[in-house]
């Protein structure tokens, strides 16, 4: 009974500041209380009662949240200022060429223009020099027949010491041909028709038609030594050529 009753006692006893414990709430010391609350950075932790901060910890998390952020705005940004810049360069590079284009067409066409004023001004000139072309090939035969009119004139009558009646009137009619002919080989002179008279000159294909070629001994080869019919040159062209008799000894 003893032994019941000291067990039974001990029980209590045990039991006893447990549950007084287990009531009674937790009291820290108040040093702590006012540290915790002057540092809102610092939180309890109940393991051992042992404080920890989570101000590094925070911040780092936040910079890591915040670093692939701002690089994927960066990276975005990047990406549309090149693609800007891309188009740009596509927008000048076809600019450039348009330019280009238009510059070659500008330079054909004034060079085209040019080249036509001067075919244009050479044409005109031609065509004023040679207008009177066709007129003067049917005006040459008259002064032909002008001239051999001239030299069927025997010259001992012309010269002749005692002159007739009509040895003078011959010799009136000779001196009034010749200056019937001086005037109109000025007035033809003018409008750049010029007649050629090759005797004695070397023989020239563009200028001179060989009709016969004969040997003289006193000249030489390719000289021309008779003319049959005088030429005639229109503004430098040849309108006639010369039909000559052309020397070859050989």
């Amino acid at each position: 009974m003893l032994r019941q009753a000291i067990a039974t006692s001990s029980r209590a006893l045990r039991s006893a500041p447990r549950t007084s414990s287990a009531a009674a709430p937790l009291v820290r010391p108040s040093h702590i209380y006012t540290r915790a609350a002057s540092s809102p950075a610092f939180t309890i932790r109940a393991a051992g009662s042992r404080w920890y901060s989570d101000a590094k910890t925070s911040t780092s998390t936040g910079e890591q949240a915040e670093a692939p952020a701002s690089d994927q705005a960066e990276s975005k940004e990047s990406s549309a200022q090149s693609d800007a810049v891309a188009e740009l360069k596509k927008a000048l590079e076809a600019k450039e060429a348009e330019v280009k284009d238009w510059k070659d067409k500008c330079l054909r066409t004034v060079a085209d223009f040019r080249n036509l004023q001067d075919r244009t001004q050479r044409e005109v000139k031609t065509a004023r020099d040679f207008a009177i072309q066709r007129f003067a090939k049917d005006l040459v035969d008259s002064v032909d027949n002008l001239d051999r009119a001239l030299t069927t004139v025997p010259v001992e009558k012309l010269d002749a010491a005692d002159k007739s009646e009509h040895l003078q009137d011959l010799a009136n009619l000779y001196e009034g041909l010749q200056m019937t002919e001086s005037i109109l080989m000025q007035t033809l002179a003018k409008h750049g028709l010029e007649r050629l008279n090759p005797d004695g000159d070397k023989f020239n294909p563009n200028e001179h038609e060989a009709t016969f070629m004969a040997p003289q001994p006193d000249k030489d080869d390719n000289t021309v030594f008779h003319v049959q019919q005088k030429g005639f040159k229109l503004n430098g062209r040849v309108l006639r050529a010369a039909k000559v008799g052309v020397v070859k000894n050989k």
